[in-house]
């Protein structure tokens, strides 16, 4: 099953974490922002979501702690990596790591995984009829 422009479906739940400012910023001033995320997973996530959590290094504090929130709360977590994955290889339950210390690189096919990453859950959702169809 492909889809292409003129294919059109129903939405699929989805939240990014970094597009709160309001929580970022109010998290970052009360607990510090090591944590804005983690609180957030803590607040919204549930047993059986799934995290994907990005990071170039594998080190930085902030996503480690999501990472640790979600695997505490029973949610699957995934990451695209850079390098050797860092100590957030060990946190995940699938990874994608891409083996270059160069940011830009690791940045760039982190993108482009990710759209493929998006076309294969919109085709099983699909599939299996979690999702409709809508022609536009």
């Amino acid at each position: 099953m492909r889809l292409g422009p003129e294919i059109n479906r129903g939405g699929i739940p989805a939240i990014p974490l970094t597009l709160d400012p309001s929580s970022m910023t109010a998290c970052g001033n009360d607990y510090g922002y090591d944590l804005v995320f983690a609180r957030m997973v803590e607040a919204l996530g549930r047993k059986g979501d799934v995290l994907l959590a990005i990071t170039t290094s594998g080190k930085s504090p902030n996503v480690l702690n999501a990472l640790e929130a979600a695997r505490k709360t029973g949610i699957v977590t995934l990451s695209f990596l850079g390098g050797d994955g860092g100590t957030a290889k060990a946190l995940c339950d699938q990874s994608f790591i891409v083996p270059s210390r160069k940011t830009g690189r690791i940045q760039e096919i982190h993108i482009t995984a990710g759209h493929a990453l998006m076309e294969l859950i919109e085709v099983d959702l699909l599939a299996k009829g979690a999702i409709k169809r809508t022609m536009s």
